[in-house]
Order: C-alpha cells, then structure tokens, then sequence
C-alpha cells in the first residue's frame, strides 16, 4: 500500500517502513512518509518459528497478543504513555491500527505510569527528565490543531484517514482536512471519518468532495467529538441528508462558513436549524440542491443578518421572496452571488434594491437570471450606494437604457463587467463611460456580440478620467471606430488588454496610444492580427518608459523592427510575448543588445524563423531570464536547448 499520505514540513517526524505481522491477514505496509510513528529496524535474530520433534516439523506455539479481543487491546491502547507509543503500535497491523483509531481522544488515559511512574512519582528524576515528561504531555492535551491533510482520488481511504487520526494527534493536532474523490474499491466510508472525530477534536475546517459512501453517521461522529468545527464543505455528497447537517448544526455553534454543493438529500429543515443554532455564520453558499427552497434559505438569512457577510446561491428553487429577504435583511453582507436563479423574476431583483437593507454590499455577481432587467437593474444601483465592484454574466434583458442608469446610480462603482451581455451596444458602453462617476477604474467587456463598430458622434459625453484598466476580450464588433471613442473617454489607462479583437487596425489603436497621458504599463493585444510595427514602435516611443508587459502573441505583422525598438525604448520591460510573430534571429539579437533591457520572461513560441544562430543571443538575455518559451520553434534543435538548459540553470525553458 503507498504511503498513508504524502506531506512535507517542519512537523514529518515520525517515519516507518513495513511492519511484519506473524498473520498475513494483518499485514501493513506502509510509505516513507506517513502520519504513524515506527521506530527504526533492526536486524532479525537467527531463530525459526519451528522445532524438530520426531523427525518432522512442528510449528512452535508461542503466547501472543494478537489472542486477545478487540475490548482488551482497546483497554491497552487507551493506556498507551503518548503518541507516539500509540504511533508505533499502530503501524503492527491493520487491526490495531483501526482499533487505535476507535479510541476518542476523551478516552485515553492521560496519568498512566510513564517510564516506571506517573509525572507525579518521578519527582526523583532530575528536572529536565520532568519536564520533558509533563511538557509533552501537556502539548498532546492542547492540540492546536495546526496540521493540514488533504486526500484526494485513490489515495482517499479509510486506512489513511485512521492513520491521520492517530499520527497528528500528538503533534499538534488536525486542523485541516480535504477529502476529494473516493479510491473506487475501498473509498472513505463513515467508519474513516468516524476515526477523524476520534482523534482529532481540534478540527476547524471540514472539505468533502463527492464522497457517496460518507453518510449521516460519519458527520454525526464529526459533530458529536469535534465542536470546534468552523468550516464544513460538503460537495456532491448524495447519503449526506439533513439528519447530518442538523447533527452538525447542534453540535458546532462554532460554524462560521458552510458550503453544499449538488447534495441531493439536503433541503430545508436542516438550514432552517443551522440559522437557529450556528449564530456565528458569516458565509454560506448553497449550489444545485433540488430540495433547498425559500423556507430554507430566507430563514438561514433572516436568523443570521447581524454577522453573514457573503451570501452565494446557485440553481436554486427559490422564487422571489429570498431576494426581498436579502435585501431587508442583508444589513452586514458584502459580498452576493446569485446564479442561474430561473424562478426570480423582475421583482425579485427589484425588491432587493428598493428594501434598502444593502447599505454595506460592495460586490455583487449576477449570471443567467432572467429576472435581471433594466429596471431591476436601476434598482440595485439606487439600493446599494456603496457598491463598488459589479459583474454581469448572461443577462439576456439588460440593454443600453439600463446599464446608463446603472452607472447613474452606483455612485462608488470601481469595476464593471459586463460577460455575454448582447443587447448592450456601443452607445451603453460610451454612456456608462461618460455617466459612472469619478471612481471607475476597471471596465471589462467579455463576448458582447451587440456592440457594432459605429461612427458615433460624442459630443456631450464626459471624459471618464479615474479609469485605469480597460479590457475587451473577444467582441468581434468592437472595431477601430470604437476603440478611438473609448480613447477619447478614458485618457489615464495604464492597463490595455484588447485581445481577440482581429477588427482593430492601426488607424484606431493609434489615437487610443495618444490620449494615455499617464504611460501604459500593461498591453495585451495577443490575436489582433491587422496590427503592424506602427503600432509597436509609437507605444514603445510614447510609453517606453512605463511598459512592463507587452503581448504580441498572434500578431503576424509583427517583425524585428518591433523588437529593435523595444530593445531601444522599454527601460522597465518585464515580459515580452511575441509568439507566432514574423520574428527572425536578428530581432533576438537586437533584444541581447538592449544596454538597459532587463526581460525576465520572453516567449518566441511558434517563431519559425528564429534557428540555433539565436544561440548566443538567448544565453546573453539569460543573464536576467526566469522564464522562456521556445515551444514549437522548429529551426531550434533539441541539442541547442539541451545546451541552453545547461547553462541557463534558473531559468525555466518550455520546448
């Protein structure tokens, strides 16, 4: 069997091998990293379990422990001195290993004879011997819980769960687990996380990841030992039902965090006790749970509003009446997310802005919410006055008139998102630009098939000067007319990412390029294929001496005279990406001959042109490299990058 569980850190002290049992069945092997103490091997004594008696072989019997019932070796183990006796004694078989795991940490015995007496009695020995003894002994009672375990896939079983019970309970406790996947054949059932409660009362946080054979009983166990519990994560746990989620909720008044995610059996009741009993929940996020409806989740809000911070609801049954419970009760959240809520309608949404209950809210997420309108929309932004950061996936029915109103109202917005939103249009985008405020700083737009590239007179829009981060990605529509207004708009970006966008030319990114009037610092134009060195060799003049990242990656047009430019101008370069440009061993050269370039990360993947004569040139830009990209470069031998390996050691070369 593989190691119990792999980790590394300053607590790996106790380490084994195998351990060999007169009984075949009982049989465990284990790593060289694992959680049971073994101490060390020695070399085995020439004798034989056998003697010779009338010239034939009789088998020896000797007395052994393993005669004894699981109630006397349970008696046994619950006396063992410390953990690390009860490590060593774990690593003997399977049997002792699982029996050890049954003991409760409340059930040890604490005061057994330690090295011919009690702490008590040893007061004979010198004072360190004592407090050695008593000092260990203390440090197994207090059990921070420090140490984190994460099992995940086949390693996930209930032998390494009950080695983790036993081997972290004298070094400081579990406060961490993980269990992610299930080994197919003997997967974590609730006997393995029964040994987690057992001995691991220092338990905070709690991760179950599709995990179908953990039941109620398992997280019963959890719930009756662990009442430090702080955080429970359950995900696509199908025995799980409230009978568990309820024992948890009675049981750990500590409970600040709860997350169910697709647990078919989970609904209402136990959510209606989890708001009476867990007083402290500040986030909770309930996701694909067929049998959670607006009983549940407007009584979780409602008993909790003082101290819930972040609320996330996902393809729920709900209707619109959890929404008029967030907004009248959410007096402390900060933080929504609301998802593929079909059954909300406009309504919903628009009481939620109108109970002015989100004073403090300051980031919201709305994705495929058909309840999401113009109007609703304005809503929110006059109920929520200190909203600051916004994003919008998939709503079908927000349009130009709504966003503009939007912008009106949310005073303190500082990012904007806006995700396959297709009725908004250039005229939305300019409006928001020209209406948001003086806090905006970050406008994304992502696949918002509705914006055409129209000839738009502006005269009466206002420059939106607080913008600093300017992103659109993947808006074929969004052409060079467009990216000049927006220009025009937003004179202080520093952060330009237009990838995708293979409308744009070089006449429109020109007048955007001009209007920066605090210097560029990022520039992502990967896919932009109409651009050409123009454009590299104005953003290297006008901006040279802020540029930190530029990416070409696509940009076909793209030559050496770009990277001669760049080698000259850019003084603060950190990362240059010119993958699948028509770039030659000459514009490397002239990137080795920049005096005051200093590149810590370049990428040339997929330049053709570029050949081992290059050689020389990447060994002298090495000098500062951390990162380089010489994938699918076809005139570069294995040889010459076997070389570059060799000599660029801290620097890591894909190929």
């Amino acid at each position: 069997m593989p190691a119990l569980i792999n980790y590394s850190g300053d607590d790996e002290i106790y380490s084994g091998g195998s351990i060999y049992s007169k009984d075949s069945s009982l049989l465990l092997s284990l790593g060289s990293h694992v959680d049971v103490y073994c101490p060390p091997r020695k070399r085995s004594r020439i004798s034989g379990p056998f003697v010779f008696r009338e010239n034939r072989f009789e088998e020896e019997k000797r007395p052994s422990i393993e005669v004894l019932p699981d109630e006397c070796l349970f008696e046994i183990f619950r006396r063992l001195p410390g953990g690390k006796e009860r490590s060593a004694s774990a690593c003997v078989s399977k049997r002792w290993l699982m029996l050890l795991s049954s003991v409760r940490n409340s059930e040890i015995c604490r005061s057994e004879y330690v090295q011919g007496g009690t702490c008590e009695n040893n007061v004979d020995q010198s004072s360190n011997d004592v407090e050695m003894i008593c000092g260990d002994e203390d440090k197994e009672l207090q059990s921070d819980g420090y140490l984190t375990r994460c099992l995940e896939g086949k390693k996930a079983t209930d032998i390494r769960l009950a080695a983790i019970a036993v081997g972290t309970a004298s070094r400081g406790g579990l406060g961490k687990l993980s269990v992610r996947g299930s080994n197919s054949i003997r997967g974590v059932t609730n006997l393995g996380l029964s040994a987690i409660a057992h001995g691991c009362p220092s338990l905070r946080v709690l991760s179950l990841w599709n995990v179908p054979s953990i039941g109620d009983e398992g997280l019963a166990e959890i719930a009756k030992e662990c009442h430090l519990l702080e955080k429970l994560d359950l995900c696509q746990c199908p025995s799980i039902s409230n009978k568990g989620l309820m024992a948890i909720a009675v049981s750990c008044p500590n409970l600040t965090a709860l997350t169910i995610e697709s647990c078919a059996n989970i609904g209402n009741e136990s959510l209606q006790t989890i708001g009476r009993c867990c007083p402290k929940l500040q986030a909770i996020t309930i996701k694909d749970c067929p049998l959670v409806g607006d009983q549940g989740v407007a009584r979780v809000l409602s008993s909790v509003s003082s101290v819930l911070t972040k609320v996330k609801l996902q393809a729920l049954n709900i209707t619109d009446f959890s929404l008029a419970v967030i907004g009248h009760c959410g007096k402390a959240i900060t933080n929504i997310v609301l998802n593929g809520l079909q059954n909300v309608s406009e309504k919903g949404f628009w009481v939620m802005g109108n109970a002015q209950g989100l004073q403090t809210l300051t980031s919201l997420t709305i994705t495929s919410c058909r309840g999401t309108t113009d109007v609703s929309l304005e809503a929110i932004g006059k109920g929520c006055p200190n909203l600051k950061q916004m994003c919008l996936r998939k709503c079908c029915f927000v349009s130009d008139y709504g966003l503009v109103a939007f912008a009106k109202a949310a005073g303190s917005l500082e990012s904007l998102q806006l995700e396959e939103c297709n009725r908004i249009t250039q005229s939305g985008i300019l409006g928001a630009l020209s209406n948001c405020g003086s806090k905006l700083k970050s406008l994304s737009l992502v696949k918002c098939m509705g914006i055409k590239d129209l000839a738009l007179e502006t005269p009466t829009l206002s420059p939106c000067e607080s913008l600093r981060s300017l992103s659109i990605r993947s808006c074929p529509g969004f052409g060079s007319a467009s990216l000049a207004m927006v220009g025009k708009l937003c004179p202080q970006l520093h952060h330009i990412d237009l990838s995708g966008l293979y409308g744009i030319t070089d006449a429109g990114l020109l007048p955007l390029l001009e209007s920066c009037e605090a210097g560029l610092v990022k520039v992502n134009l990967s896919g932009c294929l109409n651009l050409t060195d123009e454009v590299v060799l104005a953003m290297v003049r006008l901006h040279g001496g802020t540029l930190e990242l530029l990416n070409l990656d696509g940009c076909r047009k793209i030559t050496d005279a770009s990277l001669v430019a760049v080698a000259e101008n850019c003084l603060l370069l950190d990362d240059l990406d010119v993958s699948n440009c028509s770039i030659t061993d000459s514009g490397v050269g002239a990137l080795s001959r920049g005096e005051q370039l200093n590149l810590h990360i370049l990428s040339l993947s997929g330049c053709s042109k570029v050949s081992n004569k290059s050689l020389p040139s990447l060994k002298k830009l090495g000098r500062t490299l951390v990162g380089l990209n010489l994938q699918h470069c076809n005139s570069i031998s294995s040889s010459s990058v076997e070389r570059l390996v060799d000599n660029l050691w801290r620097c890591d070369i894909l190929s």
